[in-house]
């Protein structure tokens, strides 16, 4: 119930006249979010970790301190979308300047403040040549699509937060003249972009300025301005791992490769050497790179890791009887997509197909990659000089490799009786011997005679000896 009286009172107290001040009742949790360098991808996950902590801490005013010559327009959108997650109150600290892709982001928050010889606009999209090459001219066509789509997307945030979305379409469209209350504030031809002083401006009889609410000299004075000079400010910073987390994420397709190859060629080889490691190592690099960038918990590793000692107990230990084997699957599924969900407090448990869509792609590349690569190494690898060196001497019980292989030809021919259901791997014992076995693809009851007629690896292929 307090919380029910709170929640009003903090809704009424934005509605008050003055709207530059929160009275006492504001809440006492102030998040403050540095907005630096390029609007990139290791930004949005540092904007994705702030705000899901600020809401999840239940904060009641976001600020962005902001200091940023712009960036990609695709992370730009990103980020705005990240914000709206947060309920209570977003407002933007031009600390400096707030250029392109930080215009934007500004316009999508609830209010705007500027700090002294502060600049804001020039937000025109441009177009950047490969391999971080300067800005290039772009195609009419090109431009005039992508103009109506941006400035579309930001007079939408516009109107939304109560800002003026012609002064928002002077900023990206340079066909846009802006005349205010008579006034001519931009011309045709030019990119709107306005000092601190000009987007404070009030101009003929509006009471609202033209963008900015103020110029205010530091973030502190802003937070006595608001109100909220005895609140707990927490400051966002930057772990230095966002970028790594970047590059983690664009390769976690062909990290989940790794990582299937790596598991595939250590269960064909007896004991335990690099193969597992590298693929162990792979996997820990994926959950890490959706851990940095905010979109799942470490839980998620624990649940893949369960899971996949439900496969190896199913294979290893007890085969044949599957519940572990399905159960063990379905976690690593589980695991491998959610790990890269973006998930807010308060959302269903289970996520939509909005969000599915890039860890599912990612996974269907990773088996369809990982199927060719363990197709290539059963076929290629065991020929190999390699194949030998990854195999301990005396691993299996044989003394060399060549010897292992004399053993194996030696077993050709042999009948024996299986001691599971095999579907299609299993267990079957051969006189004194109980061999790891696996059929060509046929389901093999339990109690039935089996013939050896080749080796993968060190499991033997078999076929009904009836």
């Amino acid at each position: 119930m307090k919380a029910c009286f709170f929640t009003i009172g903090l809704l009424f107290s934005f509605l008050l006249p003055a709207a530059e001040s929160v009275p006492a009742a504001a809440p006492a949790k102030v998040y403050v979010l540095p907005i630096r360098e390029n609007v990139d991808t290791p930004l949005a996950y540092l904007v994705r970790r702030g705000v899901k902590e600020a809401v999840k801490a239940q904060a009641g005013v976001l600020i962005l301190d902001m200091e940023t010559k712009g960036g990609r327009a695709d992370v730009c959108m990103e980020i705005i979308d990240i914000i709206g997650q947060f309920k209570g109150q977003t407002l933007t600290y031009v600390n400096r300047e707030a250029y392109s892709a930080g215009a934007f982001i500004a316009v999508g928050t609830q209010k705007i403040y500027m700090a002294p010889q502060s600049v804001i606009g020039a937000a025109a999209p441009i177009l950047l040549s490969p391999g971080g090459g300067g800005p290039q001219a772009m195609p009419d066509t090109m431009e005039t699509k992508m103009v109506s789509a941006i400035s579309a997307k930001v007079r939408t945030q516009a109107e939304k937060n109560g800002h003026n979305k012609e002064v928002v379409q002077a900023m990206v469209d340079k066909t846009t003249e802006l005349v205010v209350d008579g006034q001519m504030i931009n011309k045709k031809g030019n990119i709107l972009t306005l000092t601190d002083v000009e987007a404070a401006k009030v101009y003929g009889t509006s009471s609202k300025p033209l963008l900015s609410l103020g110029t205010v000299a530091s973030l502190d004075d802003l937070l006595n301005k608001l109100g909220l000079a005895k609140a707990t400010v927490i400051h966002i910073k930057p772990s230095g791992a966002e970028r790594l987390a970047s590059w983690l994420n664009v390769i976690a397709p062909l990290l989940l490769i790794i990582g299937i190859a790596g598991v595939y060629i250590e269960m064909k080889t007896p004991g335990f050497g690099a193969p597992g490691m590298i693929g162990i190592v792979a996997f820990a690099l994926y959950f890490l790179g959706g851990y940095i960038a905010g979109l799942s918990g470490v839980e998620w590793m624990f649940v893949f890791a369960i899971g996949l000692i439900l496969v190896i107990v199913e294979i290893f230990v007890f085969p044949g009887t599957v519940v572990p084997g399905l159960i063990g699957a379905g976690m690593i599924l589980a695991a491998l997509v959610m790990a890269m969900v973006d998930r807010w407090p308060g959302m269903p448990a289970l996520p939509g197909l909005p969000q599915l869509r890039l860890p599912v792609t990612n996974l269907l590349i990773a088996f369809g990659g990982g199927v060719a690569v363990v197709w290539l190494l059963s076929r290629w690898l065991p020929h190999t000089s390699l194949f030998r060196t990854m195999i301990p001497a005396s691993a299996s019980g044989v003394a060399s490799v060549q010897a292992r292989g004399t053993a194996q030809s030696a077993r050709v021919g042999q009948v024996g009786v299986t001691q599971s259901t095999l579907h299609p791997g299993g267990k079957a014992q051969f006189g004194e011997e109980m061999l790891d076995v696996m059929t060509q693809g046929e389901m093999i009851s339990k109690g039935a005679k089996v013939r050896i007629i080749d080796h993968s690896g060190t499991e033997a292929i078999v076929e009904p000896a009836d």
